[in-house]
């Protein structure tokens, strides 16, 4: 393979890599492509779209962010009030990367709602990462007090999804 023809594919893959990456709503993708002995393509593909959303919100004090982050303003109560879900003592994290459903497959009850009683090991959520369906237990007994993902949304690891008090 000539060096122009190789150039051009990885190329090609990297672009498929961040289309990856934008359709499933992902932060970072890394991936090593192995063409033989001593040679290999090491990629990572990555946005900072979280991170920079977290560093404009404690700069809403200074007048230019306040006017870029104008819809933030009425969300930042909100998000005060309610605190950081994820630092939440009854907080249930995501163990993986994938897609969260409420409910065993379309149209079936949802495996719990805000007020349901679960005991620990409870299914709560399924997760499904690389075509496996993951059953997500409850890792203590109580009350759901809120579900924070919803039905068919992406999550990322350690992502708060339920609060279980």
């Amino acid at each position: 393979m000539s060096d122009k023809t190789s150039h051009d594919s990885d190329v090609s893959f990297i672009r498929a890599l961040a289309e990856l990456l934008n359709q499933n709503d992902l932060t970072e993708l890394q991936v090593k492509r192995d063409y033989g002995e001593n040679d290999s393509l090491n990629v990572r593909v990555s946005r900072a779209r979280e991170v920079v959303q977290q560093v404009a919100m404690p700069q809403q004090s200074h007048p230019a962010p306040m006017a870029a982050a104008a819809p933030s303003p009425a969300a930042a109560p909100a998000a005060a009030a309610n605190e950081d879900p994820a630092s939440h003592p009854g907080a249930v994290t995501s163990p993986m990367v994938g897609t969260a459903y409420l409910q065993a497959e379309p149209g079936s009850p949802a495996f719990v709602t805000p007020g349901a009683q679960v005991k620990e090991g409870d299914t709560v959520l399924i997760i499904e990462a690389m075509k496996t369906m993951n059953q997500i237990p409850a890792p203590r007994s109580g009350t759901v007090k809120r579900i924070l993902v919803e039905d068919g949304s992406p999550v990322e690891f350690g992502a708060p999804l339920m609060i279980i008090e």
